[in-house]
């Protein structure tokens, strides 16, 4: 896919309605993450500089077509200000009189927020009257919200269809990644796919297995491919009903020439508590009420040199239960091996998913990766080869 980026659009004097995700955990009114906001800096300056008109367009929460006062945007403001250093105008709705006097306010170089889209049903539906009402405050479209892109929103699809249509940087950055870890990659190609549950990523797995060279498999998901090659898991977590799919997915991969990389050892405990005793096993060679709750050292060994002989890693989901030490020591252990290998340009390096993303942070890594992904569902969805709405709608 080619798009238009902002380096393709006249911006001087133009008002440029930009989709941002600015769905920010918040408590008692106050944002405690203002990583989606800094994501969206880039754009917003970019513009700015440019001498175009910021015209800033978000959801928050769910509200369901209906006006929400405690999931106003409003709380937005402030924070934003901050990081710009400078004043952002808010508009208490975002399509009608309200907008269109805080927009029509605007002099270049100016930023606006408006309301809460999902305040409007037109929003969710993509409807075609609503898309234009939004279009009428814009001489062009930018979409910055890649990880709303999975949806066929009216802010994310409709527009494109409306106004001429740019993607904004934080969508250009995710898109360029996506395409050199999946699209277009140097190879030899090696996936890392981890979490508790085979039956959540199974589209993953099967479209991961025509596109890479090796595929390594850890986290709870792993165990239901060990049992469904009869060993024993005793109390581990473990989908024995899906053990005919994971012997299915055993024999996909060997027919496309994707080798799996299956654990060949494991970290057990009793209890996931911090601190526990936690006991190296071979394979199938657990108590009964013992549980896996992270990859072996012999495993990392294996995956740590499997990336040494790679090119390209696309990383989705953690080894074992990282967020309590010591079933972190996989997950970390790897996590800062791909590091030093992308950070000295030996590996482009490229994570996604919300567990993932907490798990390379824990580690201390997440800045040393080629690229880490916040956006979640539309990222797992375009690791399962699904179209995304909001991308297709950007193509030239």
């Amino acid at each position: 896919m080619t798009f238009k980026t902002l380096d393709d659009a006249s911006l001087a004097g133009q008002r440029a309605l930009v989709r941002v995700d600015f769905n920010v955990p918040m408590a008692d009114g106050q944002v405690t993450d203002d990583t989606r906001l800094r994501a969206a800096l880039p754009t917003i300056d970019k513009i700015r500089k440019a001498g175009g008109k910021v015209v800033l367009l978000a959801h928050f929460d769910r509200p369901k077509g209906k006006r929400v006062p405690s999931m106003s945007l409003k709380p937005v403001v402030g924070p934003l200000e901050k990081l710009l250093g400078a004043p952002v105008v808010f508009a208490d709705d975002c399509i009608g009189e309200d907008a269109a006097k805080v927009v029509a306010g605007l002099k270049d170089g100016d930023v606006a927020l408006l309301e809460n889209l999902r305040f409007h049903a037109g929003e969710e539906a993509n409807d075609a009257d609503f898309a234009k009402a939004l279009a009428a405050n814009g001489d062009l479209y930018v979409n910055d919200a890649f990880s709303a892109a999975h949806r066929a929103h009216a802010s994310t699809e409709g527009l494109a269809h409306v106004l001429p249509a740019y993607a904004g940087e934080s969508m250009r950055r995710e898109l360029d990644a996506l395409d050199a870890a999946l699209g277009n990659p140097q190879r030899p190609v090696l996936g890392v796919v981890g979490g508790s549950k085979v039956s959540t990523k199974l589209e993953l797995i099967r479209n991961l297995i025509l596109k890479l060279d090796r595929l390594a498999i850890g986290g709870g998901m792993a165990n239901t491919f060990l049992f469904a090659q009869g060993y024993d898991v005793a109390a581990s977590y473990c989908e024995k009903d899906l053990a005919d799919t994971a012997k299915s997915i055993l024999d996909f991969a060997a027919q496309n020439d994707c080798e799996l990389l299956l654990p060949i050892d494991i970290v057990v405990a009793e209890k996931i508590e911090p601190g526990g005793a936690a006991r190296v096993r071979d394979l199938g060679q657990l108590d009964e009420h013992e549980r896996i709750l992270d990859a072996g050292p012999k495993t990392v060994a294996r995956l740590t040199s499997a990336m040494d002989a790679s090119k390209t890693l696309i990383w989705n989901g953690p080894l074992g239960v990282f967020e309590t030490p010591p079933f972190d020591a996989g997950t970390t252990a790897a996590a800062k091996h791909a590091a030093a290998l992308a950070k000295a340009g030996k590996l482009v390096a490229v994570a996604g998913g919300g567990d993932t993303v907490a798990a390379l942070h824990h580690a201390g890594v997440a800045d040393d990766f080629t690229f880490v992904s916040t956006a979640g569902g539309a990222f797992l969805e375009w690791m399962e080869g699904k179209t995304l709405p909001g991308v297709a709608a950007l193509e030239r």
